[in-house]
């Protein structure tokens, strides 16, 4: 009777026990700056909180009476190895270009939509689904009415905790997924002795699954789920193994069942067969053993702190101050209620190190890149398939990565756009005639390269342009030659392939991308297909610039260097339309009501650099236009796109006012939900998605510091309400660490470290002195700013284009060796 009587407490419900949850609001850690905390367990997946170490994420719950760790493995994806070309498109190209030349778009639009219909069809697919692992409960036994209940994820060290009272016992428990042993544990305890009793099962949603025990350990395996025309053979391997200290474990033939312990540390082990995008030959049940013996024998501890040590070696490198306020003392799901009302900075400051956080549990070196949701998913059919579209959202994971000093965090990235260069010769080849390589908006595991989505969403080959930026952008923060020789054959294969589609457009002679789009937009009812679309020129013009000046830093392949050189003049401009706005297409077809989430035009200020408010006015007024018309709330991702780019316009009270539209609750009374963020703080388009955290931090960076526009600019968009505070550890190009403080809302001091060898540039709204600051006179020599050549734009404005007053800045050169460090101040 005994162990049927805890088996039952696997079903005790979480709404009951949310009814005696008494809060502790005054806990010693309720003014900690750095941790989200809440005062009840969570309900939804949008409450859990996420721990992760780059392979395994788990999402943690907190219930008393019930807990659930929902745990996922990066590699756990739908189907098998393969690629998803679509070779009969091929042969109809001539006739889609011929049709959009003769301004025939819609007729362009519907061949391609029959070609490449939106649903994927037989014999096709269009990309496969990241799929969870399964779930760990844990029942405890029901007692009385619980007080002081708290639950917490501490991201300064990268540990969940749940802590309440409950028959007069203080239970805690403490959960980490571990970068140094490569499991997920979690350590049980209480203040009584003897005073820890559960029953721990596993399930999974996959259908082909089974639950065994066997040793004390609770295995799990299953094998992931057909898709689209792709059959599931990602086989997976989870054990949970818990140790005790005092009391008994029991076992039945799926539960583990632990009674009168002092304490319980759990160990969770995953591993899958998957070893390469073509190579699913591993052995999931040898690796997750491996993993689990080689941590089963140390201490909770021993563990806890080996894990903290190295996640704090790169959280640590960033510190933010932006004012303090008796709001940090509420739980965080009624702050972020109450932030668009009140003054909340600090608010700010956690969201910003959240998407740190984020950044570094979803994305270490050797792991998968971070997907849509990064790497925490519930669902086997999320939504997008939570896979890699690379029109915005993969690229804005990435954004903070260099800026917030996490550039080890890039790595996944570049392995991934490694791995595409490689299959993308298939699409390059097989749909487009071409060489070199090329992927559309999205990919997966198994790096697919075809269309996905259809001819009105997925005709754009321009993803593996716009991930090649990352590559460039390393190397202008790291000056790492060796890293840009290794990377320099991706970066000239998707110049081969703008080589050989460029087109000659019949009007102009321009040489444009044909057929593509402004990604997801339609510029006339239900066609999106164009050709030269002013995000695709943008990014020819620096796909084949940083070709150019890759191959001058490295002494080799000039001829090619040269021939790219010789078709910058006749790509198209950018140009300014009728109502004074960047046109976002080849013709001036923007509608000054449109308020699509997607600002791809804008590319060319942000994440580019070639509109500057000191280089191009013009440009800088109409980019400025365009935003103001597009309008500012929207999706979550799409807010915090908007925050970059309003720091970009250097007006750091309209980036905050994004940042506050941002931080309001997704999730309305009526239980509707709107783009924002969800009780956990993460991101809302909605649904979730993990690209408007990694947006939002990079925005507030943006604020703080940029480096993009020839000089390091400090505080360049301080917004008013932020009017003390302090940086520490911001990254720059040039290969300059900057920390930053200011009073009055005016720049106190800074301090700049170097690890290279160069010229240092400072912009600043304030005049400066340091020793050997002299006044800066022409280009900034150190080439790791070069700020490249812009062509004019065409005018079509019918009215005199809006000037933009900026303020008066100060600009002073040093010269740095690595090693250097050098304090500057406001002038007195």
């Amino acid at each position: 009777m005994h162990k049927k009587h805890l088996l039952l407490l696997l079903v005790t419900t979480l709404t009951l026990i949310a009814c005696s949850v008494h809060s502790k609001r005054g806990s010693d850690q309720a003014g900690n700056p750095m941790i989200l905390w809440y005062d009840k367990p969570a309900n939804i997946w949008e409450e859990a909180l996420p721990v992760g170490n780059g392979r395994l994420g788990a999402m943690v719950f907190g219930g008393a009476d019930a807990e659930t760790i929902q745990l996922n493995e990066e590699t756990i994806w739908a189907g098998e190895p393969g690629n998803n070309i679509q070779t009969d498109f091929k042969a109809h190209l001539p006739e889609i270009r011929r049709l959009i030349f003769e301004g025939k778009h819609e007729e362009a639009q519907q061949m391609a939509l029959r070609l490449l219909p939106q649903r994927a069809g037989e014999g096709r697919n269009y990309g496969m689904c990241y799929q969870p692992a399964g779930d760990l409960s844990i029942g405890f036994p029901a007692g009385a009415a619980m007080r002081n209940y708290r639950r917490e994820l501490d991201i300064a060290n990268s540990v969940a905790r749940v802590t309440y009272e409950q028959n007069g016992v203080r239970y805690r428990r403490e959960i980490i997924s571990s970068l140094a042993d490569d499991v997920i544990a979690m350590e049980i305890s209480a203040d009584r002795p003897g005073s820890v009793s559960c029953a721990l099962g596993m399930h999974s949603l996959h259908k082909k699954q089974s639950v065994m025990v066997d040793k004390g350990a609770l295995w799990l395996r299953g094998v992931s789920g057909d898709y689209e025309n792709k059959t599931g053979k990602v086989g997976f391997t989870a054990i949970v193994k818990p140790k005790i200290t005092g009391g008994r474990l029991e076992t039945t033939d799926s539960t583990l069942i632990v009674t009168n312990a002092d304490k319980v540390v759990v160990f969770v082990s995953i591993a899958t067969n998957f070893r390469h995008y073509d190579n699913i030959s591993g052995d999931p049940d040898a690796k997750a053993r491996q993993l689990l013996d080689a941590a089963y024998p140390k201490e909770f501890d021993q563990l806890k702190r080996a894990h903290t040590a190295l996640y704090k070696k790169y959280f640590d490198r960033v510190r933010i101050e932006l004012g303090s306020s008796d709001a940090i003392k509420k739980p965080t799901d009624i702050r972020l209620a109450q932030f668009s009302g009140g003054r909340d900075p600090q608010l700010v400051a956690l969201y910003f190190q959240f998407g740190r956080y984020l950044l570094i549990s979803s994305s270490q070196p050797g792991t998968q890149a971070a997907t849509l949701q990064g790497i925490w998913n519930h669902q086997i059919h999320p939504p997008w398939d939570s896979k890699y579209t690379v029109n915005i959202n993969t690229e804005m994971n990435y954004w903070p990565a260099e800026t917030t000093n996490l550039g080890e965090m890039h790595a996944p990235l570049f392995d991934l756009i490694g791995d595409i260069s490689e299959t993308g010769k298939q699409s390059a080849a097989m749909i487009y005639g071409a060489r070199g390589w090329s992927i559309h908006h999205n990919t997966d595991i198994w790096r697919i390269s075809g269309v996905v989505d259809g001819g009105f969403y997925g005709l754009w080959p321009m993803g593996g342009t716009w991930l090649s930026q990352h590559i460039w952008q390393h190397y202008l923060f790291t000056g790492d030659r060796q890293f840009l020789a290794k990377y320099y054959p991706v970066l000239k294969g998707v110049s081969l392939f703008l080589k050989d589609v460029l087109q000659e457009e019949p009007e102009h002679k321009w040489l444009v991308v044909c057929p593509s789009m402004s990604p997801e937009n339609a510029h006339h009812p239900k066609t999106s297909i164009a050709a030269g679309t002013t995000m695709d020129n943008q990014l020819v013009r620096d796909a084949f610039s940083n070709v150019i000046d890759a191959a001058a830093v490295l002494g080799a392949d000039r001829a090619f260097a040269d021939s790219l050189s010789a078709l910058l003049p006749r790509l198209a401009p950018m140009q300014i339309g009728r109502w004074g706005q960047l046109q976002e297409w080849m013709h001036d077809w923007d509608d000054q009501g449109d308020k699509h989430r997607h600002v791809s035009h804008l590319y060319g200020l942000f994440p580019s650099c070639q509109i500057s408010p000191y280089r191009h006015p013009e440009l800088f007024s109409a980019a400025r236009t365009s935003l103001l018309a597009r309008g500012d709330e929207s999706t979550g991702w799409s807010m915090g796109w908007k925050v970059n780019l309003w720091a970009r316009f250097l007006d750091g009270d309209h980036a905050l006012k994004l940042i506050t539209d941002q931080l309001s609750p997704s999730i309305q009374p009526d239980g509707s939900q709107k783009g924002g963020t969800y009780p956990n703080l993460f991101d809302a388009h909605p649904p979730f998605q993990i690209d408007g955290n990694f947006g939002c931090t990079s925005g507030i960076a943006e604020m703080l510091m940029q480096s993009h526009d020839g000089a390091i600019h400090l505080l360049p968009a301080l917004p008013g309400a932020w009017k003390t505070g302090a940086v520490k550890g911001l990254r720059a190009r040039g290969g300059f660490e900057v920390d930053i403080q200011w009073n009055g809302g005016v720049l106190s001091t800074a301090t700049i470290r170097a690890s290279l060898d160069g010229n240092c540039r400072i912009r600043s709204y304030a005049p400066l002195q340091g020793k050997g600051l002299v006044a800066a006179k022409g280009g900034n020599p150190n080439p790791l700013f070069n700020v490249g050549v812009i062509q004019p734009p065409l005018i079509h404005a019918e009215n005199p284009l809006e000037k933009v007053v900026l303020k008066q800045v100060y600009e002073y050169d040093v010269f740095m060796k690595k090693g250097d460090v050098i304090t500057i101040r406001k002038m007195k």
